[in-house]
């Protein structure tokens, strides 16, 4: 057996063909090769799991055998594709059986040759000999020890019990057990990348015995997902979320409307995607919108929907232009954040009714899916409202009182749906507007704004942009003119450079310099990407490997047991290695170095 440091001191010396990411609480293995396939037998609290589309190939009640192969009928894996019921009520059964499908086509259809992890020109002579007598996994036992409910599946943070443990035995036999249904998800994609594909077809694993036992340091660990500015399609949504759930990143919050565009469909207010959305057929309806939440669970991730007000709130101007003021405000720089401006009319009679209408069509549709429903919040400006007939001033003492009223309101919908109130930390921090205590700020200004809204007693988390926002450090989208302008922005870098490299993303500590009793609010962190230059040819390459380093961190913790930081010489050889997995399944994660770097597994090699 090896034990954790021993693994760890390896990972610095040889290849590194035994890497789980993001690294388990406790971890550890062996040397033995054992090799799996097509007769696996998998059960969950003692029943028989079928990991093939049971609408094609429906699982007989009894043991029966296939006499030309040798295999249960039961469990053939004709597609390895089965797709759990769908919500808003879902079952603990019916998840794990979704995820043992999914983790044992990662297994023995998207795996991959790992040439680039053993020495150059080596892997004839690494990877285990074919000729040899094989030793076969030949069960996978899963066992949930505690019941799911409700909150299971759109938790609040620190209502789902994620911990799990692994074993694999010489003896082939593997468990997974764990209290909830999202626990079994989190081993099931510990175990799948316990596996390799040999160069000549075979799957196998060189670690056994393997030892496991894991379980998260934050209970919200997500990415933000700008779709207004640039439009994803829902193919693009369901791969980030199929990518969440490899890395054990459990939120999805989408950025779901600015005053760029609005893809979101309102049934009880058609106009605003009918004259809002950038072109027909980019937007998501109703079903879409379901249909998001539904895949996001099935998977272990909770999504949390945001509309973003008072401010970017612009594109209303083209449905409802006596509710905004600023739309089409120049200079722009004065009014807004970013073309084109536009505000909400905060003391206009109507703005209530129009809030009620859009919450009592959207938020019931969202409740069943998810604990939360994000506000927005952050940069409004408050020179806008020197052009706004309601309003007519900028002076703050004017303005926060109606800032009062209308984040009060606006929870209040929020609540009475059943949803907890997200919003920017800019409503409680810089215009003085009192929340409630349930809310949660999301906060991106860096380690003060998290020590002083913790040191008030918020529930905060971080999205420090200092060093998570992935946008930032590709040049600016804004065009410069020629002339004095030009030579000033010289070389066009955009606000928040320079680019934040999965080593920045890697080194960033959520809870730095807090006191335990503010480290306790701080429930995580999302990264994010705002898509001014975001969309379905580059989303990939820009949120992976990249997100993969925030999700350890959220997941394993910035420090191991010892108290000591993670380091680099730790980390690449690992996120190298599971940036081949998520090629291998589908995403276009950028590299982590260049292979010469990785064969020979020394990380000493490529360092300063």
């Amino acid at each position: 057996m090896l034990s954790k440091a021993v693994l760890s001191l390896l990972l610095l010396t040889v290849t590194s063909v035994q890497a789980i990411w993001p690294i388990p609480e406790t971890i550890e293995t062996g040397d033995s090769t054992l090799w799996i396939g097509e007769s696996l037998s998998v059960t969950y609290n003692g029943d028989k799991v079928c990991w093939f589309s049971a609408s094609e190939h429906p699982c007989p009640l009894d043991d029966t055998m296939d006499t030309n192969i040798g295999l249960p009928t039961w469990q053939l894996p004709w597609t390895r594709n089965y797709v759990p019921f769908g919500g808003p009520k879902f079952t603990g059964k019916e998840i794990v059986k979704g995820g043992v499908s999914r983790a044992l086509k990662n297994i023995l259809d998207d795996n991959f040759v790992p040439w680039k992890l053993y020495p150059r020109l080596a892997l004839e002579k690494t990877e285990p000999s074919l000729r040899k007598p094989k030793a076969y996994v030949s069960c996978l036992e899963i066992t949930q020890t505690g019941k799911d409910t409700a909150k299971t599946f759109k938790p609040l943070a620190g209502d789902v019990d994620e911990s799990y443990n692994l074993t694999l035995g010489t003896n082939g036999k593997a468990t997974i057990s764990a209290v909830s249904s999202t626990g079994v998800l989190r081993g099931l994609e510990t175990f799948s990348q316990l596996f390799f594909q040999h160069s000549q077809g075979p799957i196998y694993t060189t670690l056994a015995p393997v030892k496991i036992s894991d379980a998260p340091q934050y209970d919200h660990r997500g990415l933000l997902l700008d779709v207004s500015r640039n439009y994803l399609p829902l193919e693009n949504i369901y791969r980030t979320i199929d990518a969440l759930s490899w890395n054990k990143l459990n939120r999805l919050h989408i950025h779901a409307t600015d005053s760029q565009s609005w893809p979101l469909e309102i049934p009880a207010l058609p106009d605003l995607h009918q004259k809002g959305a950038y072109a027909q057929g980019m937007t998501y309806s109703p079903k879409d919108v379901a249909a998001i939440h539904t895949y996001a669970i099935q998977r272990g991730v909770e999504v949390i929907i945001e509309i973003d007000t008072p401010g970017h709130f612009g594109i209303v101007a083209l449905s409802y232009p006596d509710l905004i003021t600023g739309w089409g405000a120049t200079p722009w720089s004065t009014y807004c954040a970013e073309p084109p401006c536009g505000q909400i009319q905060l003391n206009n009679p109507k703005t209530d009714a129009f809030f009620d209408k859009l919450m009592d069509d959207l938020l019931p549709r969202v409740a069943p899916y998810s604990a939360y429903f994000h506000t927005g919040g952050d940069e409004v400006n408050f020179n806008e409202y020197n052009l706004d007939p309601t309003v007519g001033t900028n002076d703050s003492a004017v303005i926060v009182p109606l800032l009062q009223k209308f984040i009060d309101k606006h929870h209040a919908r929020v609540r009475k749906a059943g949803l907890v109130p997200m919003v920017w930390e800019e409503i409680p921090a810089s215009y003085n507007v009192t929340i409630g205590d349930d809310v949660v700020v999301q906060s991106w200004l860096g380690d003060a704004a998290i020590k002083s809204l913790t040191g008030q007693g918020h529930k905060v988390i971080t999205s420090n942009y200092n060093y998570w926002y992935l946008d930032c450090g590709r040049g600016q989208w804004l065009n410069i003119a020629e002339g004095e302008s030009f030579e000033e922005n010289w070389p066009f870098n955009d606000w928040c450079g320079p680019t934040k490299s999965w080593r920045l993303v890697y080194s960033y500590d959520p809870r730095a310099g807090l006191t335990d009793e503010e480290a306790e609010l701080v429930l995580g962190g999302e990264v994010g990407a705002w898509a001014e230059t975001i969309d379905e040819v580059n989303l990939d390459s820009i949120l992976w490997p990249r997100s993969s380093a925030a999700g350890e961190v959220l997941w394993s913790g910035r420090t191991d047991a010892a108290g000591e930081n993670r380091t680099q010489f730790d980390a690449a050889p690992r996120l190298a290695e599971f940036r081949e997995r998520m090629l291998a399944r589908g995403v276009r994660a950028d590299p982590v170095q260049m292979t010469f770097c990785t064969q020979g597994g020394n990380a000493t090699t490529c360092s300063l």
